[in-house]
C-alpha cells in the first residue's frame, strides 16, 4: 500500500531537503540513498552483504526495498563509501543521523567511533580523526530489541494489532554530513520574553564568546547582539518590529549567526505559553498572555509505505495543512518524535504541538493500564513492577532521551506542551519527571500523565474519554482541564484499508453518517464543555493507521473522509 508520494519516489533524490532548518550551513552533503545492508545473528561484522537498502527507510518499510523484520538479538548493518578530499587544517567532518532505532554504533574505516542509545533522537559523530583522503568506509550497526528490553519503543509491537503497529528498525531519518571549523556552532537555544520584548539566546559552541547574532524580518534588519563568554545574549526588538507568533499569524524572524569562520542561518519567533485564569476565574491555557482554546487532533505520524518515515517533505506538509484547512490549531504528536522539518512546517504554517515522550518499559499489565478506565482508580506510579518499569538502566535511559528530546525541540515555536507519560504505558515517578522537565524548560505546559494515573500535581488535568459522553467537571485542584483524547469514530473506505481487520471506537457506514455524528459530538459535548471551562481537546485522529480506521484521511492519504468545509465550520465555533 503506497501513498502518492511513495509512488513518485525516486531513489536518487530521497528527502534531500536540509534536515535542520534552525541551524543551516552551506557545507551540506545528503547521504540518503542506497547503502549495502546485512542482518546477522552476531556482533561480528558481516563478510558478505545481503543487498541494498534505501536509506532512510527501515528494512520493514516497503520503500526500503528490503521488506525484512529485524528481530531481537539480531544486528542490522549498513555500509557506504564516503569520498573525502584533502582535509584542510582546522576543519572537522561531522556525521549526523536524524534517528536510528534502537541502538546505533558508528564505525569509520574499521574503527569504532561512538554508540547512541535511543531510537527517536538525533545524534552526531566527529569522523575527522578516522578519515583518510579518498574513499572512506562508513558503517552503521543497529540493534532493536523491541519489547525484550525496557527501552523506549513507542507504539511498535512484535504482535501488532489494534492500537499497536508494525515494528520498524534502524535508520529512519535523514543521514548527512557537513564540514565545520574546529570552533563551530553546535546549537542555538531561543527563549522569547514578552515582558521585555527580547529574544534571549544561547549560542552553544566550544568557545561561543563573540558570536554575532543578527535578527531580521522579511528582509529588513531588526537588531543584532554579541554573545558573551558563555554564549548568552539578548536581542532587543523595537515595538514597531514586534510580531507575536500564533496559529493565526505564524510570524518567524530570520536569524543569522557568525562565530569566527562558522556561519549559520536560523529562525525564531516571539510568543509565550502558560496557564492562567480568565476574567471569570476559570483556569485556561494562555497564548501570548491571553486565554486561547486549543482545538487539536491526535497525530501518530505513520505512513503505510515508509512507516515512521514520511516518503517526502510534501507528505509531512499535507498532513499539517489538511488539519489547518479543517480549522484545527493544534496537533498532539503521539508517541513519536518527528524530523525537525516537520516542526519547521508547523512553525511556518501555524500549528501548535503537544509533544509526547516515547513510552518504554516491559510488557504492560492490562489491569494497571485499564484500571482508571474501568474503575476510575488512579494508582501511585512508584510501584515499578505494577507499571512494568523494573529495569533501572531503562529508567535512566528515559531521562537521557527526555533530555535529548527537549534540547532538540526547545527552540521550535510550535511546541506548547510536553507530555511525560500516556495512559500509564511504562509510567514511573511522573511527579519527578514533571519536575525535571520544569527545570529543563519552564516556558511550556507539562502534561505529566495523559489520560489516567493522574498523580494530582501540576497545572493541568489531562483526560481521555471514549465509549461514553463527555461532561465537563472542574478539576478539584483548580487545574486547567484538557480532553487529550476522545472520538475515534471509524469509517472504512473500500480500496484504501491496510488489511482485513478493523479497529475503532464507534463505526459508521458512510461519510454522511460519520459527518452527522461528528457534528453532534462537538455541538452537544465539546462546544458546551469549552464554555464551561474545558481549555483544550484532541480528537482521535489525523489518519488511519494499519487496523485503526478512525482518521480524517485514509492511511494512504488518498481519500479525505469528511468534507473539509464541514469540519472547519464546526472547528470555528470553538474560536468564538
Amino acid at each position: 500500500m503506497k501513498t502518492v508520494w511513495g509512488e513518485q519516489l525516486h531513489p536518487a533524490s530521497v528527502l534531500q531537503e536540509y534536515p535542520r532548518p534552525q541551524l543551516v550551513r552551506g557545507s551540506y552533503e545528503n547521504l540518503n540513498g542506497f547503502w549495502d545492508y546485512a542482518i546477522t545473528k552476531t556482533d561480528a561484522r558481516p563478510d558478505t552483504w545481503d543487498g541494498r537498502i534505501l536509506v532512510p527507510f527501515s528494512p520493514e518499510a516497503e520503500l526500503s526495498g528490503v521488506n525484512r523484520t529485524l528481530h531481537p538479538g539480531e544486528m542490522l548493518w549498513y555500509r557506504r563509501m564516503l569520498a573525502v578530499p584533502a582535509i584542510a587544517a582546522g576543519q572537522r567532518l561531522l556525521l549526523h543521523i536524524g534517528s536510528c532505532d534502537q541502538r546505533a554504533k558508528i564505525f569509520c574505516n574499521g574503527q569504532y567511533v561512538l554508540e547512541h542509545i535511543g531510537g527517536y533522537t538525533a545524534f552526531s559523530a566527529d569522523l575527522t580523526a578516522f578519515l583518510r583522503p579518498g574513499d572512506n568506509e562508513l558503517i552503521v550497526q543497529a540493534r532493536d530489541d523491541l519489547e525484550t528490553s525496557q527501552l523506549s519503543r513507542g507504539k511498535q509491537s512484535s504482535k501488532r494489532g489494534g492500537i499497536w503497529y508494525t515494528p520498524q528498525s534502524g535508520i529512519w531519518q535523514t543521514v548527512w554530513c557537513e564540514w565545520v571549523p574546529d570552533n563551530h556552532i553546535k546549537a542555538i537555544r531561543y527563549t522569547p520574553d514578552l515582558i521585555t520584548n527580547q529574544l534571549l539566546y544561547q549560542v552553544q559552541a566550544k568557545a561561543p564568546a563573540g558570536a554575532i547574532v543578527r535578527l531580521s524580518l522579511h528582509g529588513e534588519a531588526v537588531t543584532e547582539s554579541i554573545a558573551d563568554e558563555k554564549g548568552f545574549g539578548a536581542l532587543d526588538i523595537p515595538p514597531e518590529m514586534l510580531r507575536l507568533w500564533s496559529p493565526e499569524s505564524p510570524t518567524l524572524y530570520d536569524v543569522d549567526v557568525t562565530l569566527g569562520e562558522d556561519h549559520v542561518t536560523s529562525y525564531a519567533a516571539m510568543r509565550s505559553i502558560g496557564v492562567g485564569e480568565d476574567e471569570d476565574g476559570v483556569p485556561r491555557l494562555l497564548l501570548n498572555g491571553r486565554p486561547y482554546f486549543q482545538n487539536g487532533v491526535l497525530d501518530q505520524g505513520y505512513f503505510p509505505d515508509g512507516l515512521y518515515t514520511a516518503p517526502s517533505d510534501d507528505a509531512m506538509v499535507f498532513d499539517i495543512q489538511l488539519m489547518k484547512d479543517m480549522g484545527f490549531n493544534m496537533l498532539r504528536k503521539h508517541i513519536k518524535i518527528e524530523p525537525l522539518r516537520w516542526y519547521y512546517h508547523c512553525d511556518r504554517l501555524g500549528m501548535l504541538v503537544w509533544q509526547d515522550m516515547i513510552n518504554g518499559g516491559g510488557k504492560y499489565n492490562l489491569l494497571t493500564i485499564s484500571a482508571p478506565l474501568i474503575t476510575g482508580i488512579h494508582h501511585k506510579d512508584n510501584n515499578y513492577k505494577k507499571f512494568s518499569r523494573t529495569d533501572a538502566m531503562a529508567r535512566a535511559s528515559y531521562y537521557t532521551e527526555l533530555t535529548e528530546m527537549i534540547a532538540q525541540l526547545y527552540s521550535c515555536p510550535c511546541i506548547c506542551a510536553w507530555v511525560a507519560f500516556n495512559e500509564g504505558w511504562g509510567q514511573f515517578d511522573a511527579a519527578n519527571a514533571a519536575a525535571y522537565i520544569q527545570k529543563l524548560d519552564h516556558t511550556r505546559i507539562i502534561d505529566h500523565a495523559s489520560g489516567w494515573h493522574d498523580q494530582k500535581i501540576g497545572k493541568l488535568q489531562s483526560l481521555h474519554v471514549y465509549f461514553r459522553p463527555y461532561h465537563f467537571k472542574p478539576d478539584k485542584l483548580h487545574r486547567a482541564v484538557a480532553l487529550t483524547e476522545f472520538g475515534g469514530y471509524t469509517l472504512a473506505v473500500p480500496g484504501h484499508t491496510w488489511g482485513e481487520k478493523r479497529f475503532g471506537y464507534k463505526g459508521f457506514r458512510d461519510s454522511a453518517s460519520l459527518g452527522e455524528a461528528f457534528r453532534k459530538l462537538y455541538e452537544t459535548q465539546i462546544i458546551p464543555a469549552k464554555e464551561q471551562g474545558l481549555c483544550a481537546c484532541v480528537y482521535t485522529q489525523l489518519s488511519d493507521v494499519e487496523d485503526e480506521l478512525n482518521g480524517f484521511v485514509t492511511y494512504d492519504r488518498k481519500t479525505v473522509k469528511l468534507p473539509k468545509s464541514l469540519v472547519r465550520e464546526i472547528s470555528l465555533q470553538l474560536r468564538k
